[in-house]
């Protein structure tokens, strides 16, 4: 488990950067052995099948400064907490229903330093404020996230894309987007990333 997948794809990384990607390998490491935030088999292939993962989003979209990002059911941090330590100049609002994640995700965003991360023990439903963008991975169907994700998209622009939603997700797709005709647009991660774990995951990525 170590993070020279990331660099491979991340050549621009600061030292500062490289030191927090390196930290979250013996932190999740830690924490898994307390808290199942990843799956006991998975934990080996952190970087790649979560943090390399999670930065998929940051191949289609840098989000400028200033910007507001919530991520909804983010599990132990996922795609948040990498996204946070490569936009540390983006705001990042981490939510999820199990409390013992929030836990996890809170105490390593501490541990690294993460300034740009606001965590809440809730449901979306709960969630009042605005934001640019909302991301997940691979949380409820995009119709149902659209539902619950609406109300918590801003009009101001900031970014070279529309203000929506952002999905990490696999397999077939095309159930779930229909119902959003142009307004959804369907990425490869294997376009950005030849590890064969890519060959069937996706962004969907809709503007509301």
């Amino acid at each position: 488990m170590n993070n020279a997948v990331l660099s491979k794809y991340f050549p621009e990384l600061t030292t500062r950067q490289t030191r927090q990607f390196d930290a979250l390998g013996e932190l999740y490491a830690d924490w898994n052995t307390k808290i199942n935030v990843i799956s006991r088999k998975d934990i080996d292939y952190l970087y790649e099948h979560h943090i390399l993962h999670s930065l998929g989003i940051a191949k289609f979209i840098s989000f400028t400064a200033d910007s507001r990002v919530m991520d909804i059911g983010t599990g132990g941090g996922f795609p948040g907490i990498p996204l946070a330590i490569l936009f540390p100049e983006v705001s990042f609002h981490l939510i999820d229903s199990i409390g013992k994640k929030i836990k996890v995700t809170q105490a390593v965003a501490d541990t690294v330093g993460l300034k740009n991360i606001t965590t809440r023990h809730g449901r979306v439903e709960e969630e009042k404020a605005v934001f640019d963008f909302v991301v997940s991975r691979a949380v409820l169907t995009f119709p149902e996230l659209v539902k619950l994700a609406r109300k918590n998209i801003g009009k101001t622009q900031r970014n070279a894309l529309p203000n929506g939603l952002i999905c990490l997700k696999g397999g077939d797709l095309s159930p779930e987007i229909a119902p959003f005709g142009k307004k959804a647009m369907v990425i490869d991660l294997h376009d950005y990333f030849s590890e064969s774990y890519f060959d069937t995951k996706k962004i969907i990525y809709i503007y509301l």
